[in-house]
């Protein structure tokens, strides 16, 4: 009999986890101050660490890799590119972004030809002077110059602004008083039709104790309601595909597709009939490619091969293909929810790949949802 402690109650994915943990009659729930537990699954920013890997006689394991927040957070993946030396000279699967602080906290501002030097150098630099001298050289050549800037904890579509004016951007930044990302906005998306939509992609990524990548075989697109309009960029509802924004503004919400979802076996059929391809040849090794490069170039840095307890983590990447099909990494989250009708299968996984892994008691079970569910990258 093994035995888990719950410390996140607001997260739906691992109450399903424990559910099914519970079903198996192996697991046993403790009441959540009870120090002599097997697996803990808990809230991303409240895990004591430090205190894992110290009961006698017990393996300790934890739903998150502590450090994976430098894939994460919107800055921090911005900083992690640009820093990381053997990521940076092959990234080119991730829109140009700048990390820009507010002026009230007075952060060193890097100068633009020295920019990168002062990011290695500090861990908190404001890159608008880096970001203005790109501004302005696109204006120059007379390039694409439309930029979006997100908030780097923001969710839900909040804290963001569209626009092609280097000003307004960063003063939207300075009165909302917290750091952002200004990034490249993609201009040119792969558009759905009927209706002339934007969409993105998300694939969950599992990651084991043993810091093996898996990437679980199905997927979701999340669709806009509105045609999109690059001439209007005020009207959220055509450029943000977050099912937030869409539900609340849009009054076309699910005329195309229920709940503003498509999964991947209607998209690759919508590939085939309309530009002749499919998803595996033209969108999913490059989403592969990406998913792995992150993950491997932060292993050093958060790996528990050689700490007293160990982790696994479930990971959200989220993908935009522009008209090329050419594949751009946008945001990693390391706490997403699930596409409702998937909640069973991907739970069932996660239990069967990362927790049954460390803690076996049916390996026909196990090797099963490994071959079905994930595919190890």
């Amino acid at each position: 009999m093994y035995t888990f402690v719950v410390r996140d109650e607001n997260s739906s994915v691992y109450s399903e986890v424990a559910k099914i943990l519970v079903s198996t009659g192996q697991w046993k729930k403790l009441r959540r101050d009870n120090p002599r537990f097997n697996l803990m699954l808990g809230e991303r920013n409240r895990l004591p660490f430090g205190r894992l890997g110290h009961e006698p006689g017990l393996v300790q394991l934890v739903n998150y890799y502590r450090g994976a927040d430098k894939l994460c957070r919107k800055a921090s993946l911005v900083k992690l590119i640009k820093t990381n030396h053997e990521l940076f000279e092959s990234c080119t699967w991730f829109p140009e972004s700048h990390v820009i602080y507010p002026t009230n906290l007075k952060t060193p501002v890097a100068p633009a030809q020295n920019g990168i030097a002062h990011l290695i150098n500090s861990s908190k630099t404001d890159e608008r002077e880096v970001y203005l001298a790109s501004y302005n050289k696109r204006q120059e050549n007379g390039e694409d110059n439309v930029w979006i800037a997100k908030s780097s904890a923001g969710a839900k579509g909040e804290g963001i602004l569209i626009s092609s004016d280097a000003n307004q951007l960063l003063d939207f930044i300075d009165n909302q008083g917290q750091v952002h990302v200004i990034q490249k906005y993609l201009e040119a998306p792969l558009l759905l039709e009927p209706g002339h939509r934007k969409f993105d992609i998300r694939s969950w990524v599992l990651l084991d104790h043993q810091y093996n990548i898996y990437l679980y075989r199905e997927g979701v697109l999340r669709t806009s309601s509105e045609p999109y309009n690059s001439t209007d960029l005020q009207d959220k509802t055509c450029h943000l595909t977050n099912h937030c924004i869409q539900k609340e503004y849009s009054k076309n919400y699910g005329r195309y597709e229920e709940g503003n979802e498509m999964f991947f076996d209607e998209f690759n059929q919508y590939l085939i009939s309309s530009l002749n391809t499919t998803l595996e040849n033209s969108i999913l090794q490059q989403i592969k490619h990406i998913i792995r490069s992150c993950l491997t170039c932060i292993e050093p840095a958060i790996s528990t091969k050689h700490l007293p307890y160990q982790s696994f983590q479930l990971f959200g990447f989220d993908f935009m293909v522009d008209e090329a099909l050419k594949v751009w990494l946008i945001e990693v989250n390391g706490a997403p929810a699930c596409a409702q009708k998937l909640y069973a299968e991907l739970c069932q996984g996660i239990v069967d790949v990362a927790i049954s892994s460390l803690f076996p008691f049916d390996d026909t079970v196990q090797n099963q949802s490994q071959q079905s569910v994930f595919l190890k990258l």
